[in-house]
């Protein structure tokens, strides 16, 4: 059988459309369940770190401390060392690495962070492991993963509609759990976690700015990212089938009523001392 990290792909892939989202986000929007039982001195794991924007965050908050940023694509690395710089933060550095079996001892670090990483893998519950092991005893576990269908809009769009029916099938093809946030504490139960705190938080996009952004990206992403060349080779959706969805994005966009809420489950959990 394949390993485990062999068994997934990442849906999105690293086009500028999904960059767009990805440097948006910063530890107040996509972290804050976490950041009150942060200390200083504290050395912090950020799985999935991609452009950085939460690492440099995370390490902002930890001066005394250090944050060590993990992604699986060294390309990305590039654009996290460049925040990191331009932030002018020397607590924190980047490396190579796989959720399913992380390359550090264990009882390494106080915490460990993924944000939207257990959507994509293989095995949640095996990456939950591997989290735990390298977290110390007394440390923190904490995970942050959209539900894609959970996600609501407003006005009705049978575009959308659509657009959902089909990234949630592309997802599962390529080996992930586009419904991530809800499984979020059973993946923690069954991987032997017992101190868990559950919590959900939303991303809600309703101002003309944030519709034409979220839209924005949302319809180049179907047509030009990864994503699209995933649906179309799998022969989910034909090339004029993801324009139309991309065009009902920026109908929705342009919508003067237009409302759109992301859904978010969340775990901070503590390791056994």
């Amino acid at each position: 059988m394949p390993h485990a990290r062999e068994t997934a792909v990442y849906t999105h892939g690293h086009h500028e459309s999904v960059l767009r989202s990805h440097t948006w986000r910063t530890a107040a929007n996509s972290a804050a369940y976490l950041l009150g039982a942060l200390k200083p001195h504290m050395r912090i794991l950020d799985i999935g770190c991609g452009p950085g924007t939460i690492t440099a965050d995370l390490a902002a908050l930890v001066p005394d401390g250090h944050v060590t940023g993990l992604d699986r694509e060294p390309g990305i690395l590039g654009r996290a060392r460049a925040e990191a710089r331009e932030r002018g933060l020397v607590n924190v550095g980047f490396a190579v690495g796989d959720v399913h079996a992380l390359d550090f001892p264990d009882d390494t670090f106080c915490v460990v962070h993924a944000h939207q990483v257990l959507q994509h893998v293989g095995d949640p519950v095996r990456a939950l492991r591997e989290m735990v092991r390298v977290t110390k005893p007394g440390g923190f576990i904490a995970v942050r993963d959209a539900d894609y269908a959970a996600m609501t809009w407003y006005p009705a769009s049978p575009g959308l509609d659509d657009w959902l029916d089909l990234y949630r099938r592309v997802a599962r093809v390529n080996g992930g759990e586009p419904d991530a946030g809800r499984r979020l504490k059973a993946w923690a139960v069954a991987a032997g976690l017992t101190d868990v705190s559950a919590t959900s938080s939303t991303w809600t996009f309703s101002t003309p700015e944030e519709r034409a952004w979220w839209s924005g990206l949302w319809a180049d992403r179907t047509v030009a990212s990864a994503y699209a060349g995933r649906a179309v080779d799998a022969g989910h959706a034909t090339r004029g089938r993801l324009a139309q969805v991309a065009g009902a994005w920026r109908e929705w966009g342009a919508r003067d009523d237009g409302w759109f809420a992301v859904l978010h489950g969340e775990i901070l959990c503590r390791k056994d001392a």
